[in-house]
């Protein structure tokens, strides 16, 4: 990593702790939160700017983690619930998960894969215990009985694409990749959910589009198929949804301006673009503009 790339980390990293500490507060006093929708907000755009911040730099784990608290203070602001200890307990035990992956990147080890996913796996029980629990307090309507292995079997057929997405791109695996989506869509042929099958079609069309590199699809297609299909199990099916980015992927390709540059959908490689492409101060103002964009959202 040169220097500029340490300066841009650090500044997150500075950025993390302060909204690691709006967190933490009002999460221990969870009660009072909750009857504040102001503070309910700071909390919900604490988690949010995190996310954001750690999109752009490339850290999946956190952006993750974030993400997963993010949708949780959402749930609290739009629907009344009493706080109680085991909702307060839940949403600590995430926040952990949040700290200590924050922790091991400003140390001087830095946050390998291997711990990130280390974190993350084990987490994954005490956000499942989170989102189960806020549903059931909201009352969440449980929708059709879908296949029991579904989730199993998508899982499957991710793993085979994202097999074939390290491979050459060639017309052969396209095609290969494309009959994965037949088999994803397929999975679901008696119920026919239709935000389901609308974006794995979205998906479909965005392999089929020769202008779309793989290392551009893999990151996007694979994770929103696994957020799509997670969402399926829990029964949660009009939350699903092909995000803009997967959306114009699926269209037609556009041609860039003379003053444009394109910058891949992988944050690592993006980050790297921008590094490319602009000078110091350039990215200084970028990286403040960016800060105060995630603040306001």
């Amino acid at each position: 990593m040169d220097e500029r790339q340490q300066q841009i980390m650090m500044y997150f990293i500075e950025e993390a702790k302060e909204h690691l500490d709006t967190l933490e507060k009002g999460l221990l006093d969870l009660d009072a939160t909750m009857q504040d929708p102001e503070t309910l907000q700071e909390l919900f755009r604490a988690a949010h700017s995190v996310k954001g911040g750690a999109a752009m730099l490339g850290f999946s784990s956190i952006q993750k983690t974030a993400h997963r608290l993010e949708d949780a203070f959402k749930i609290l602001k739009e629907n009344p619930i009493e706080a109680n200890q085991k909702l307060e307990t839940l949403f600590l035990k995430g926040f952990d998960t949040l700290r200590d992956l924050l922790n091991h990147l400003a140390s001087p080890e830095g946050l390998s894969d291997e711990e990130s996913n280390r974190i993350v796996k084990e987490s994954e029980p005490a956000f499942i215990d989170l989102e189960k629990y806020l549903h059931q307090l909201i009352g969440v309507p449980e929708d059709e009985e879908i296949d029991p292995e579904f989730g199993e079997k998508a899982v499957e057929f991710l793993r085979e694409m994202l097999q074939i997405f390290k491979q050459t791109a060639t017309d052969a695996n396209r095609k290969k990749l494309g009959y994965l989506c037949t088999k994803l869509a397929e999975l679901d042929k008696e119920l026919a959910i239709e935000p389901w099958q609308k974006i794995v079609k979205a998906a479909s069309q965005a392999i089929a589009n020769p202008d779309n590199l793989y290392p551009t699809l893999a990151p996007v297609i694979i994770k929103e198929l696994k957020m799509a299909s997670d969402l399926v199990v829990l029964g949660q099916t009009n939350a699903i949804g092909p995000s803009p980015v997967l959306v114009q992927l699926a269209g037609p390709a556009k041609g860039l301006g003379e003053n444009q540059i394109a910058i891949d959908l992988e944050p690592k490689a993006a980050a790297k673009a921008l590094l490319g492409a602009f000078k110091k101060k350039q990215l200084v103002t970028l990286v403040k503009l960016l800060a105060e964009a995630v603040k306001s959202m």
